[in-house]
């Protein structure tokens, strides 16, 4: 899916160009950790790290069901995943937010699993259970799925920019 483009000329650099969503799609699929940001019910936030897969437009992650993040996200969908270089001269920041869905069709479960381990490796295996991951000792895993509605990159260096990607869903 192709988003809406803009750069953000107030935080760019004169000249600057947008950095395509192919390079913002590619620097999400290859990070090996997020930042989840989530709302408690009192309104305070929740801030937690976490690895997440990018499938089928979707960026996918799991937690355990009494985790903090689980129980903010059962009274507040939207959050938001960043993830990037972390340097203040080189490289691309990206923050993806959307409202995430739990994840329950097992086939769609299966594939996730399978790309968890292709990425993380072994250690990060997952059996799948009738609406969740199984994890070794067979504690539940449940699994969410955020579908961008607004992306952020954030460039920096000599070409410092910052884009914009919009997301119409249906």
């Amino acid at each position: 899916m192709e988003p809406i483009t803009e750069l953000d000329a107030r935080y760019s650099v004169e000249g600057a160009t947008p950095t395509p969503w192919a390079e913002a799609r590619e620097q999400v699929e290859g990070a090996q950790t997020f930042w989840l940001s989530t709302v408690r019910a009192d309104g305070s936030p929740h801030v937690t790290t976490l690895l997440a897969v990018w499938q089928d437009d979707v960026l996918h992650f799991c937690t355990g069901p009494g985790e903090q993040k689980a129980l903010n996200l059962e009274t507040n969908r939207r959050c938001a995943l960043t993830t990037g270089a972390s340097s203040l001269s080189e490289g691309l920041d990206v923050v993806v937010e959307g409202v995430a869905e739990q994840v329950t069709d097992q086939e769609r479960l299966k594939r996730l699993a399978d790309a968890y381990e292709a990425k993380y490796g072994s250690e990060w295996h997952f059996d799948v259970g009738e609406d969740s991951f199984l994890q070794q000792g067979g504690l539940r895993a449940l699994v969410f799925g955020v579908a961008p509605v607004k992306v952020l990159a954030f460039r920096k260096g000599d070409h410092s920019s910052q884009t914009r990607y919009r997301f119409k869903r249906s």
